[in-house]
């Protein structure tokens, strides 16, 4: 299954990420060699939060990330949650669903 898990930062989060950042990102890192984090990113335009994508067979993979790490510890992240998503297209879907074939034309 599919997890993504959302970060909502705090006013602070840019004048303070640089001092979290590194740390940050060798947990996500390890997380992606693992198999654990797919993709993981900030968002912009305004930078107000983040997305990771996480699979697993439960949501406790996103929820033990969040819960470790130095942006969350550290108070710059004020708010997360996780949700399953269930993905049924595109190569990496957790359950691909293809469409029925076209009947035959008469």
């Amino acid at each position: 299954m599919h997890y993504l898990l959302f970060y909502e930062f705090g006013e602070d989060y840019l004048p303070r990420r640089a001092e979290f950042r590194n740390a940050h990102l060798e947990m996500a890192w390890k997380a992606s060699e693992r198999g654990e984090l797919v993709l993981g990113g900030a968002l912009t335009n305004p930078v107000d939060g983040a997305v990771l994508l996480f699979k697993g067979d439960s949501p406790e993979v996103a929820e033990k990330f969040a819960k470790a790490d130095p942006y969350v510890t550290n108070g710059i992240v004020k708010r997360w949650h996780v949700r399953e998503w269930t993905t049924v297209a595109g190569e990496d879907s957790a359950m691909p669903i293809r469409p029925n074939p076209a009947p035959p034309i008469r």
